[in-house]
């Protein structure tokens, strides 16, 4: 359909900000449904799990491309722009098609919210989602990797036909949705499972594992076990011990969609594979990364990594962290791995547009404490871009060092601003 005059795509998403989560499948089944089921114009991998998500579904997309199958994914959240949401073989989504896609999710978003009980209307996820499949059935790929956002249950991507599933990892996150345990939150994440599809298990706990067992069987689905390593030969380009893993995984689940894969193919993809936000460089002097862990799971396999691309140099962190995550066990997590802390908090502007209500920042104050209780040096500069610059001299000209800001995903697109205009 052609794009109303004067509409704006990431303005209407961002109208229905206000919503936040709200999780449940009704809204969705009606929303692409009269959208004409675009999700089942394609065969798509799901891919579940607390940390590494982003990274594994970049990687399957990448790997099914490469293997002459016509791709694309879905995935979540953005750091700067909702295009980033949206990969066509490889590529993000162009602006012109990206309004497309949203203006008729838009269109059938009016007419669904009018059936809909008083209270209840469509949620910025669920219409970003729907242009996501709106797009891939558009672009007419063959296969897509579809990140979860939330859970998986009642997420509004588990409306999807998927022939594999990935559990990529499970930890206590989101526990005010998905449960207090990690048993718990696994259930809500392997319910996505369909019958006589394929799971396929990165690193997990001996309980998970064994719930996932339970389930497959369940399902008649098979089960895969993914090496923790891709193997000799293969070198990884994404950033971060982590990231082996997390191809490894990749890996495996492609080879469940599609067979035997070609080795020389999977290579390349490896040694060409880029992770925005993930240990990602942005800027040289001094060597400094953006990373989205952001809980303790994710701060755990970023200190693992920081050795890795610290080469003997001290490491100092420009430190957010969201008020609902679990800080004490990050900081704990990443402490040992840091010379010194610059603690900041995320301005309320990059919280928008992320159905997200609500969401604001711990006091740098209060990370500053954690940090120093913990053996760690830290000072508080609530200002994040006053934080951004004395965490990068305390890098460069204190500690000669190198500079990481994490501990959220809210984090990455001031940051990527900021170092532009460093140049």
């Amino acid at each position: 359909m052609p794009v109303p005059a004067g509409f704006d795509p990431d303005a209407y998403l961002d109208s229905l900000e206000a919503v936040g989560w709200k999780l449940g499948l009704d809204r969705m089944w009606k929303l692409t449904t009269a959208l004409g089921l675009p999700q089942r114009r394609f065969a798509s991998v799901h891919v579940v799990g607390t940390n590494g998500k982003s990274s594994v579904t970049r990687m399957v997309a990448a790997l099914l491309e490469a293997h002459g199958v016509s791709s694309g994914a879905c995935l979540s959240p953005h750091s700067t722009r909702w295009t980033e949401r949206t990969l066509l073989r490889g590529v993000e989504i162009a602006p012109e098609a990206w309004a497309e896609a949203v203006a008729q999710v838009a269109a059938a978003a009016e007419g669904v919210n009018r059936t809909l009980e008083e209270g209840e209307v469509v949620t910025e996820f669920e219409a970003a989602t729907a242009a996501t499949f709106v797009a891939l059935a558009r672009a007419r790929v063959k296969a897509a990797a579809i990140e979860a956002g939330l859970g998986g249950r009642l997420d509004a991507t588990n409306t999807i036909p998927s022939r594999v599933t990935v559990l990529t990892s499970v930890g206590l996150d989101h526990t005010e949705w998905l449960g207090e345990t990690e048993l718990e939150i696994a259930a809500e994440k392997l319910a996505v499972l369909k019958d006589q599809s394929t799971l396929v298990l990165g690193r997990v706990s001996a309980p998970v594992r064994e719930l996932a067992e339970r389930i497959a069987g369940e399902r008649g689905a098979r089960l895969v076990v993914a090496p923790e390593d891709p193997g000799p030969g293969i070198e990884v380009a994404a950033t971060g011990t982590f990231q082996r893993r997390n191809f490894a995984l990749a890996t495996a689940a492609t080879e469940a969609f599609l067979g035997e894969l070609d080795p020389e193919r999977v290579a390349a993809v490896a040694a060409g594979i880029h992770i925005p936000g993930r240990l990602e460089l942005v800027a040289e002097n001094p060597p400094t990364y953006v990373d989205a862990a952001h809980n303790p799971d994710g701060a755990a396999a970023l200190a693992e990594a920081l050795p890795g691309i610290a080469a003997g140099r001290p490491v100092v962190a420009c430190l957010a962290v969201l008020a609902d995550k679990d800080a004490p066990a990050m900081i704990a997590a990443l402490a040992p791995a840091l010379r010194a802390a610059v603690c900041t908090e995320i301005p309320p502007a990059a919280l928008l547009g992320h159905g997200r209500p609500g969401a604001h920042s711990r006091p740098a104050r209060e990370l500053a404490d954690l940090c120093q209780a913990n053996g760690l040096e830290a000072v508080a500069e609530p200002d994040l871009g006053a934080a951004l610059r004395r965490s990068t001299e305390l890098a460069c000209a204190t500690f000669a060092g190198v500079l990481v800001v994490t501990g959220s995903h809210y984090l990455i697109g001031p940051t990527l601003a900021a170092a532009s205009e460093r140049g």
